[in-house]
């Protein structure tokens, strides 16, 4: 600040005699009032502080955060440093989902990530279930409390739905592969905010690629606005196909209704028994069962 700050000496020319030239120089030391009162004069009438402050001193920069570790499962070739991206949770998690090379990574650096806050609220991280290899990609919503309690998606009533539509188009689980595009459990079952989506998406996109699916089945509303970005309804998009760029590879993708809508309005089952028609049409097609049964 200014309280420190000695004033400049008189000079001769400036209307000053020689003997006023000749008088000792009042400075902050000799004269603490007077040399308050000449910054007064010259306009400093505000501390800045209590201390004097070199300004031309070269600040001392705080050392950087050391990058966040992620464990990965065994097989994998090195534990991955992954700078973090600070006050940025969406920018570590697009960080952290691009350095992933396979599905177990994808997980390992799903768990370490903290920076959404439906994690804190969370029992369990809900990655995903089923057969990856089967190209066969459903998507849902948000886990709720049992798939909260026992890690896995679709494990209660809506998940045992979920089963039942899969056998009427001669799937299960080892034959399809899903997962949400929420990973933790919004309290109370509610919608997951923009800014939570946001968090998520970084994973489920890697997550999409790294599946790398022949067709994608959006179960409800939630996955189909922030899959594809469709906003006008699921009971105006259901049934229709669209599609969904994979690595510069276009895929077909049906949104239908999710199971636990079906639970309450039962009435609707019959719109997703069509939309599930034409996506067994759609896997016959691409003769997607008879390439899973050659590969074992």
């Amino acid at each position: 600040g200014f309280v420190g700050c000695n004033p400049p000496p008189p000079r001769l020319g400036s209307g000053l005699t020689r003997r006023q030239a000749r008088e000792p120089i009042v400075t902050a030391e000799t004269e603490p009032l007077a040399s308050l009162a000449w910054l007064v004069e010259a306009g400093a009438d505000e501390a800045m502080s209590d201390a004097p402050a070199n300004r031309f001193a070269v600040a001392k920069l705080a050392p950087p955060k050391p990058a966040l570790s992620v464990e990965l499962p065994k097989g994998s070739q090195a534990r991955r440093e992954i700078a973090p991206t600070e006050g940025d949770p969406i920018g570590s998690a697009i960080n952290l989902a691009r350095a992933a090379q396979s599905l177990a990574e994808l997980k390992a650096a799903l768990e370490s990530f903290d920076g959404c806050g439906l994690k804190r609220t969370a029992t369990n991280t809900v990655f995903a279930d089923g057969n990856p290899a089967s190209r066969i990609l459903f998507i849902g919503e948000a886990p709720g409390r049992d798939e909260d309690k026992q890690g896995q998606p679709f494990v209660g009533r809506a998940g045992k739905l979920l089963d039942k539509m899969l056998a009427a188009i001669h799937l299960d689980r080892s034959r399809a592969y899903i997962t949400n595009v929420i990973n933790w459990r919004p309290p109370d079952n509610r919608d997951p905010s923009p800014e939570e989506a946001a968090m998520c998406l970084p994973f489920l996109r890697r997550h999409i690629e790294l599946v790398n699916p022949e067709v994608m089945i959006l179960l409800g509303a939630v996955a189909m606005r922030h899959v594809v970005g469709k906003t006008d309804g699921i009971m105006k998009s259901r049934g229709r196909w669209i599609e969904y760029n994979v690595s510069g590879r276009m895929v077909p993708v049906m949104p239908t209704l999710h199971p636990a809508y079906l639970l309450r309005q039962p009435a609707h089952k019959k719109l997703a028994w069509r939309d599930l028609q034409a996506v067994e049409q759609k896997i016959a097609s691409l003769h997607l069962l008879e390439r899973m049964a050659a590969e074992g």
